[in-house]
């Protein structure tokens, strides 16, 4: 059925929504652990921990445009783009056991290569999935508000997820006394349920007739043109996908802290939990009042306001430099906050920006789009741990194998608090100056789909 005319009911809600269970779940728990593993339990210096999750975000950069292409052709060649999701679906799980599966007989060295293999097989995986998802709002609804529905309902279940993975990943990783035994068991329960998520929502995907018959699948490089080609046409979406990775690389930064400031700054690595429970809280009770703001004063304003918040609460933590303590539970709450609006609006404004191109280049493109939007925001996750491990290269954070002691020096652990406070601020106030040259409002988005629908029902 048309996506103009397509009833955007509960159990569409619903379906689409719970894959966030799972995109959710794998964007949050090997940014909160994979490097803290690393350097930590098997013995990988820091800059290098950094360089593999870099590689493996790299990969992520390099395949997204060529799936997002791929699903395009599969949605015009089979009429859906359920194929990839599934595929992805089933195979993230196995990967991602793998990655915390390292035996305890290999040295560092061997043990980053493992890691290195297996993380690549997940980010694979997750590719396959993540990018059609992410394009599919734009063909369920070319409705303004019921975007904005969709997507606000859809990180309600992500800050669930990362509420979920954040605070229950550290748990089941502390059942064990033998800290690689704890991470394969937190990899195993966090596989089956990402596995779990991401299979109810291949049903979402619409199962349409073929628009054009088969036809051999372009040469890679149609799919890098096709991905630059959409950036230079779109200036939406040149200014929404600016904002959105450099917001990535600060919350990536400082999602890859948060272990090292519970355990170096406020001295419990299970504090890690609290500081889960202390963003998320406030952001699952945020997202339908983002919503409904919006639709109050236009995505785009909204949008700005959270960045803002966002940035005020991240400053205000450099205060741990001086009085270390509890009290930082609260700016993170605020953070938090801001933050289910981060998510939520950006991605509600993304299918608008396909449907304003849709209406000057023809329908189809949305895959293109979406794998150009998941290699940014997974380019600007990696870079936050990049930046991350850079700092703390730099400031002589000691690196240690499981049962190991060390203590950091001050330098270190100031090094940490500024990629959690000062950094992630800048970055987010710099974010903000691309998003004033983005144009788009309810009135254009409203306009468009009887434009559509009076062009298909003329040819």
């Amino acid at each position: 059925m048309d996506a103009t005319v397509q009833p955007l009911d509960r159990r569409t809600l619903a379906r689409y929504a719970i894959g966030s269970l799972g995109t959710g779940g794998f964007a949050t728990l090997p940014g909160l652990v994979l490097v803290y593993y690393l350097t930590d339990t098997l013995g990988v210096a820091a800059l290098a921990a950094g360089l593999l999750v870099a590689v493996a975000k790299i990969w992520d950069v390099v395949i997204d445009p060529v799936i997002g292409n791929r699903s395009d052709h599969s949605l015009a060649t089979t009429g859906s783009r359920r194929r990839f999701m599934l595929i992805g679906a089933l195979a993230l799980p196995v990967f991602f056991a793998l990655t915390f599966a390292v035996p305890a007989a290999l040295n560092p060295a061997a043990s980053m290569a493992w890691v290195a293999v297996a993380f690549l097989g997940c980010a694979t995986a997750f590719s396959l999935f993540q990018v059609p998802y992410i394009g599919l709002p734009a063909e369920l609804t070319r409705r303004y508000d019921d975007r904005t529905r969709l997507l606000t309902w859809r990180v309600v279940v992500l800050t669930i997820a990362i509420l979920l993975f954040g605070a229950g990943g550290p748990i089941l990783r502390g059942l064990s006394d033998d800290p690689r035994v704890g991470y394969l068991l937190m990899a195993v329960v966090a596989g089956v349920v990402i596995g779990a998520g991401l299979l109810v929502s291949t049903t979402i995907a619409p199962l349409n007739p073929p628009i054009a018959r088969r036809s051999p699948n372009a040469p890679l490089a149609e799919s890098y043109r096709a991905a630059l080609a959409a950036l230079r046409r779109s200036v939406p979406f040149r200014t929404l996908l600016g904002t959105f990775v450099l917001q990535a690389v600060a919350t990536g930064m400082m999602l890859a802290g948060a272990q090292y400031v519970a355990t170096w700054v406020l001295r419990s690595e299970a504090a890690v939990t609290l500081l889960f429970v202390a963003l998320i809280a406030p952001a699952l009770l945020c997202a339908p009042l983002w919503g409904r703001f919006a639709q109050r004063v236009g995505k785009e304003r909204a949008f700005a306001l959270s960045s803002t918040v966002f940035a005020v609460a991240a400053l205000s933590l450099l205060g741990m430099l001086v009085v270390p303590g509890s009290w930082v539970y609260v700016p993170v709450a605020v953070a938090g906050a801001a933050y289910a609006g981060m998510q939520s609006l950006p991605l509600a404004m993304l299918p608008d920006v396909i449907s304003a191109d849709a209406r000057t280049s023809g329908d189809g493109h949305a895959g293109t789009f979406s794998g150009v939007w998941t290699a940014g925001e997974t380019m600007g996750m990696a870079f936050g741990a990049t930046a991350l491990t850079l700092v703390l290269a730099v400031t002589g954070y000691a690196e240690r194998i499981a049962g190991e002691t060390v203590e950091q020096s001050g330098t270190a652990v100031t090094g940490i608090i500024l990629s959690f406070s000062v950094v992630p601020a800048l970055l987010i106030v710099t974010s903000l100056l691309p998003l004033r040259r983005y144009r788009l409002r309810r009135a254009d988005i409203d306009t468009i789909a009887p434009l559509n629908r009076q062009r298909k029902d003329a040819s």
